[in-house]
Protein backbone atom coordinates (compact mmCIF):
# COMPACT_ATOMS: atom_id res chain seq x y z
CA UNK A 1 0.00 0.00 0.00
CA UNK A 2 1.61 3.22 -0.63
CA UNK A 3 2.14 6.23 1.60
CA UNK A 4 0.27 9.16 1.31
CA UNK A 5 0.95 12.26 3.27
CA UNK A 6 -2.30 13.71 5.32
CA UNK A 7 -3.56 16.76 2.97
CA UNK A 8 -2.70 19.85 4.23
CA UNK A 9 -5.11 22.03 6.40
CA UNK A 10 -6.96 25.08 3.82
CA UNK A 11 -4.91 28.03 5.53
CA UNK A 12 -7.37 31.76 5.61
CA UNK A 13 -6.15 34.09 3.20
CA UNK A 14 -5.75 37.15 4.62
CA UNK A 15 -4.44 40.20 2.26
CA UNK A 16 -1.22 39.70 4.46
CA UNK A 17 -0.72 36.08 3.40
CA UNK A 18 -1.73 36.86 -0.17
CA UNK A 19 0.94 39.49 -0.30
CA UNK A 20 3.85 37.25 1.55
CA UNK A 21 2.84 34.58 -1.17
CA UNK A 22 2.79 36.56 -3.94
CA UNK A 23 6.58 38.18 -2.90
CA UNK A 24 8.10 34.51 -1.90
CA UNK A 25 7.61 33.84 -5.55
CA UNK A 26 9.66 36.98 -6.70
CA UNK A 27 11.53 35.73 -10.40
CA UNK A 28 14.34 34.36 -9.74
CA UNK A 29 14.71 34.32 -6.14
CA UNK A 30 16.00 30.64 -4.55
CA UNK A 31 14.59 28.74 -2.29
CA UNK A 32 16.61 29.85 0.44
CA UNK A 33 15.94 33.44 -0.25
CA UNK A 34 12.25 32.53 -0.23
CA UNK A 35 12.32 30.85 3.25
CA UNK A 36 14.77 33.89 4.61
CA UNK A 37 12.05 36.14 3.97
CA UNK A 38 9.83 34.55 5.18
CA UNK A 39 11.50 33.80 8.44
CA UNK A 40 12.04 37.21 9.01
CA UNK A 41 8.39 38.54 7.91
CA UNK A 42 6.82 36.15 10.26
CA UNK A 43 9.24 36.83 13.15
CA UNK A 44 8.55 40.75 12.71
CA UNK A 45 4.95 39.83 12.75
CA UNK A 46 5.26 37.48 15.72
CA UNK A 47 7.47 40.35 17.59
CA UNK A 48 4.97 42.99 16.33
CA UNK A 49 1.65 41.25 17.86
CA UNK A 50 3.56 40.48 20.91
CA UNK A 51 4.91 43.93 21.69
CA UNK A 52 0.77 44.75 21.49
CA UNK A 53 0.31 42.27 24.01
CA UNK A 54 2.80 44.06 26.36
CA UNK A 55 1.47 47.85 25.67
CA UNK A 56 -1.11 47.72 28.27
CA UNK A 57 2.08 46.33 31.17
CA UNK A 58 3.67 49.45 30.10
CA UNK A 59 6.26 47.01 28.60
CA UNK A 60 8.61 46.76 25.66
CA UNK A 61 9.94 43.59 23.86
CA UNK A 62 13.47 44.03 25.74
CA UNK A 63 12.11 44.95 29.27
CA UNK A 64 9.79 41.44 29.18
CA UNK A 65 12.47 39.30 27.97
CA UNK A 66 14.87 41.04 30.90
CA UNK A 67 12.58 40.09 33.30
CA UNK A 68 11.69 36.51 32.15
CA UNK A 69 15.44 35.99 32.04
CA UNK A 70 15.69 37.36 35.91
CA UNK A 71 12.75 35.16 37.24
CA UNK A 72 14.28 32.50 35.68
CA UNK A 73 18.18 33.23 37.30
CA UNK A 74 16.01 33.29 40.82
CA UNK A 75 17.53 34.91 43.57
CA UNK A 76 21.00 35.25 42.76
CA UNK A 77 20.16 37.52 39.84
CA UNK A 78 22.49 38.16 37.16
CA UNK A 79 25.19 40.18 35.88
CA UNK A 80 24.96 42.62 32.84
CA UNK A 81 26.96 40.67 30.54
CA UNK A 82 25.21 37.08 31.23
CA UNK A 83 21.42 38.93 31.06
CA UNK A 84 22.69 40.56 27.26
CA UNK A 85 23.89 37.35 26.31
CA UNK A 86 20.71 35.64 26.85
CA UNK A 87 18.54 38.47 25.29
CA UNK A 88 16.53 37.34 22.36
CA UNK A 89 18.26 40.19 20.56
CA UNK A 90 21.41 41.84 20.42
CA UNK A 91 21.17 44.83 23.21
CA UNK A 92 23.74 47.04 22.17
CA UNK A 93 22.89 49.54 25.31
CA UNK A 94 21.76 46.77 28.45
CA UNK A 95 23.08 49.22 30.90
CA UNK A 96 20.48 51.91 30.12
CA UNK A 97 17.68 49.14 29.28
CA UNK A 98 18.07 48.50 32.90
CA UNK A 99 18.68 52.00 34.71
CA UNK A 100 15.30 52.76 33.26
CA UNK A 101 14.06 48.95 34.24
CA UNK A 102 15.81 49.84 38.26
CA UNK A 103 14.35 53.25 37.78
CA UNK A 104 10.24 51.70 37.23
CA UNK A 105 11.16 49.54 40.15
CA UNK A 106 11.41 46.35 38.14
CA UNK A 107 14.91 45.24 38.65
CA UNK A 108 17.27 46.12 41.45
CA UNK A 109 21.27 46.50 41.26
CA UNK A 110 23.86 45.70 43.62
CA UNK A 111 27.64 45.70 44.18
CA UNK A 112 29.62 43.02 45.15
CA UNK A 113 31.86 43.82 47.96
CA UNK A 114 34.82 42.31 46.57
CA UNK A 115 34.94 43.34 43.01
CA UNK A 116 33.17 46.53 43.23
CA UNK A 117 32.93 46.46 39.17
CA UNK A 118 30.07 43.91 39.28
CA UNK A 119 26.95 44.42 39.41
CA UNK A 120 24.67 42.04 39.76
CA UNK A 121 20.99 42.85 38.59
CA UNK A 122 18.03 40.61 40.43
CA UNK A 123 13.95 40.84 40.33
CA UNK A 124 12.36 43.58 42.85
CA UNK A 125 8.96 41.72 44.51
CA UNK A 126 7.68 44.54 41.80
CA UNK A 127 9.30 43.15 38.76
CA UNK A 128 8.08 39.68 39.80
CA UNK A 129 4.43 39.99 40.00
CA UNK A 130 4.63 41.92 36.63
CA UNK A 131 6.28 38.85 34.41
CA UNK A 132 3.87 36.16 36.36
CA UNK A 133 0.81 38.95 35.46
CA UNK A 134 1.48 38.77 32.04
CA UNK A 135 2.01 34.67 31.67
CA UNK A 136 -1.28 34.19 30.99
CA UNK A 137 -2.25 36.89 28.07
CA UNK A 138 1.77 35.25 26.84
CA UNK A 139 0.34 32.15 26.45
CA UNK A 140 -2.62 32.99 25.29
CA UNK A 141 -0.76 35.40 22.28
CA UNK A 142 0.85 31.91 21.91
CA UNK A 143 -1.66 29.54 21.45
CA UNK A 144 -3.73 32.60 19.13
CA UNK A 145 -0.75 32.64 17.08
CA UNK A 146 0.40 29.16 16.71
CA UNK A 147 -3.25 27.87 16.71
CA UNK A 148 -3.11 25.95 13.26
CA UNK A 149 -0.36 23.78 13.83
CA UNK A 150 -0.32 20.66 15.10
CA UNK A 151 1.90 19.42 17.83
CA UNK A 152 3.79 17.66 15.08
CA UNK A 153 4.16 20.57 13.09
CA UNK A 154 5.45 22.62 16.14
CA UNK A 155 7.95 19.84 17.05
CA UNK A 156 8.62 19.95 12.91
CA UNK A 157 8.85 24.10 12.95
CA UNK A 158 11.13 24.15 15.73
CA UNK A 159 13.40 21.19 14.71
CA UNK A 160 14.12 23.47 11.60
CA UNK A 161 14.59 26.71 13.00
CA UNK A 162 17.18 24.91 15.32
CA UNK A 163 18.89 23.27 12.39
CA UNK A 164 19.23 26.16 10.43
CA UNK A 165 20.29 28.18 14.07
CA UNK A 166 23.11 25.51 14.43
CA UNK A 167 24.86 26.59 10.71
CA UNK A 168 28.09 28.39 11.21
Amino acid sequence: MAHTSPRPRPRARTARTARTARTARTAGSSLQHQAQLNVIRTGAMLQDDFEQMLAPYGLGGAQFNVLRILRGAGADGLCRNELRDRMLTRMPDMTRLLDRMERSGLVARTRKDEDRRMVTTRLTREGRQLIDSIDADAAREQKRRFRSLSDAELHTLIDLLQEVQRQP
